[in-house]
């Protein structure tokens, strides 16, 4: 390993050279109190900054064992320290040293939610190691090597003791911090033996400042259970929480229009994450395998079992492989649910604000204006029941348009000024005077599907002669060689960091791809990669810009793959 000295003597040499000059100061260099690892040197200043690594020994950062002591305090111990150097390069980052992007300093910028992410990583040993981009300063395209050694060895020194170091920051917002991600951890695991799906505590903000800000909103009203569905649940660090318990099922969330019924199935649906200390979410949690779903013209289905939902289309094409470059609004939300379920979902989210009518229902009148051999639909309401007794699913669904639901709710929670009313027993009486009159299907139960093989040769990242490309398009979607996948309408995608990594993840599934694994085998393959070595399994050289994802939000991007092509299994 080469010394600082030597770094500051190759920038003095190449001072005023070409700007492919830097390429000589790649490699790892001996600070004092920290080592310098130059990854990757762009090619010009106005390219992607260059990757960098900075590594401090435990024994300099000084952070008590405690920190990482169980792995959900390892995770948010590395999302806090992510956060503290994204904090001080917004307070002191680096300033502009030429053209392009000389000059910049910057780390992979969290979100509300707890993640593991690649950014910061703890060795073997416990050395703290933070990746960083770094603009290697230049005038045109001309090296700049005097305000390239004020990065290395005034800007990182100054960024690593603000940041790093357990005797500059916060140790109780750093407490906070770990407590909270453990005890959001404990609360997921407690919902199951209560037979919970989801818990939203008492006062919980859940209202966003709006649609691009997931900071909670300024006096909003607090949560508030309804006394017959509060539930205690006791968490390491917090104590005893409560709030309300949101059960195994069918539960309908009904109200007026802006009384906080999506507001509440979006906190659900984010539920499946940690959120720092002050989101307001803290202790919302919901099960792991919860997915959002809803209908989604336009996007591309390949090979789906979606007879369940629909069959007996007047074409004649099979539904139980079911393929079409541009689905309408009831064949993607019957292929969303399928691929969901493909991937081994327990809780289904369903907002008709989102959803497909004629997926979702057909009433009594319609039902005799048009026969049911000529209707190849069967709406979500005359499947919901099946899905839980069969299968286990349960379904969280919004729904103000129709009161049919009624008959087949087992929890009804009604939304009043963003205030929950249990309105179960009031469901069921209106339900038991005003009969819908609804026909429901004579099948027994809801039928079993059929198990899908991706084809290797299908999944192409490559742009001509290049090498496989990927890049992330925020929480959007994934630029994947020539091909965009669009990932709009998967809303559990919630940190760009992690669409990155989904982008090299799908690289990664396809070398599992051997015609025999079906997808959802593929992902898990994936997954227990990534459980077993962090993000960096995904990529062939060390990256800060990945987070960790769900397997449904992997199997929903290669889903969405245009160029995807599948076998099946029964």
């Amino acid at each position: 390993m080469r010394t600082a000295a030597d770094l500051r003597a190759t920038l003095r040499r190449i001072d005023g050279r070409g700007y492919g000059a830097y390429k000589d100061c790649a490699g790892a260099y001996a600070f004092e109190g920290h080592t310098l690892f130059i990854d990757h040197v762009q090619g010009d200043p106005f390219a992607a900054p260059s990757r960098v690594r900075v590594r401090i020994p435990a024994s300099r950062a000084g952070f008590p064992a405690h920190c990482s002591g169980t792995p959900e305090r390892a995770v948010a111990f590395r999302d806090f320290l992510a956060r503290s150097v994204s904090g001080a390069l917004r307070r002191h980052g680096g300033r502009r040293r030429g053209s392009g992007k000389s000059g910049e300093i910057a780390i992979a910028r969290p979100g509300q939610e707890v993640l593991e992410r690649s950014s910061v990583v703890l060795t073997a040993e416990g050395d703290i190691e933070v990746r960083i981009l770094v603009g290697l300063p230049a005038r045109g395209r001309t090296v700049l090597g005097r305000e390239a050694e004020a990065i290395f060895f005034e800007d990182i020194p100054a960024l690593v003791t603000a940041a790093l170091l357990y005797g500059s920051i916060d140790a109780d917002l750093l407490d906070r911090h770990l407590a909270v991600a453990e005890d959001a951890a404990a609360l997921r695991e407690a919902l199951t033996p209560l037979g919970l799906v989801a818990f939203v505590a008492d006062g919980a903000v859940l209202p966003r400042r709006s649609g691009v800000d997931e900071r909670p909103l300024e006096g909003a009203v607090p949560f508030e259970s309804p006394p017959s569905l509060r539930v205690e649940i006791d968490l390491p660090n917090a104590g005893r929480v409560t709030g309300m318990g949101v059960p195994e099922g069918i539960t309908l969330i009904v109200g007026g229009g802006f009384h906080g019924k999506s507001t509440l199935l979006r906190s659900i649906e984010r539920g499946v994450y940690t959120h720092i200390p002050g989101d307001g979410r803290e202790y919302v949690a919901a099960a792991p395998s919860t997915v959002k779903i809803r209908a989604e013209d336009g996007r591309r289905v390949e090979g789906v079992d979606i007879s369940p939902f629909i069959a007996g289309l007047p074409d004649g094409r099979d539904t139980r492989a079911f393929s079409t470059e541009n689905a309408s609004g009831s064949t993607s939300q019957a292929a969303n649910i399928m691929e969901a379920l493909e991937m081994g979902a327990g809780v289904l989210l369903i907002d008709e604000d989102t959803a497909a009518t004629n997926m979702m229902i057909r009433d009594r009148r319609m039902q005799d204006l048009v026969a049911d051999d000529m209707e190849p639909i069967t709406p979500f309401i005359d499947r919901a029941q099946a899905l839980y007794g069969d299968l286990g699913v349960s379904t969280v669904l919004v729904i103000g348009g129709s009161g049919d639901y009624f008959d087949i709710a087992d929890t009804v929670v009604c939304m009043a000024a963003y205030r929950p009313e249990d309105a179960t027993e009031r469901a069921a009486a209106i339900a038991g005077r005003y009969a819908s009159g609804r026909t429901a299907p004579t099948e027994d139960g809801f039928g079993a599907f059929r198990h899908r093989i991706p084809e290797a040769a299908s999944i192409d990242a490559s742009k001509g002669r290049r090498e496989a490309k990927v890049a992330a398009d925020g929480v959007r979607g994934i630029r994947f060689g020539v091909h965009e996948i669009d990932l709009s309408a998967v809303p559990q995608v919630v940190d760009p960091a992690q669409t990155t990594a989904i982008a090299h993840a799908i690289l990664r599934a396809r070398r599992l791809m051997d015609g025999r694994r079906s997808l959802r085998e593929v992902v898990e393959g994936v997954m227990a990669e990534v459980e077993r070595d962090g993000p960096d399994a995904l990529t062939p050289h060390p990256s800060g810009g990945l987070a960790v994802f769900r397997p449904y939000e992997l199997a929903a991007a290669i889903n969405r793959l245009r160029t995807l092509r599948v076998g099946q299994r029964e």
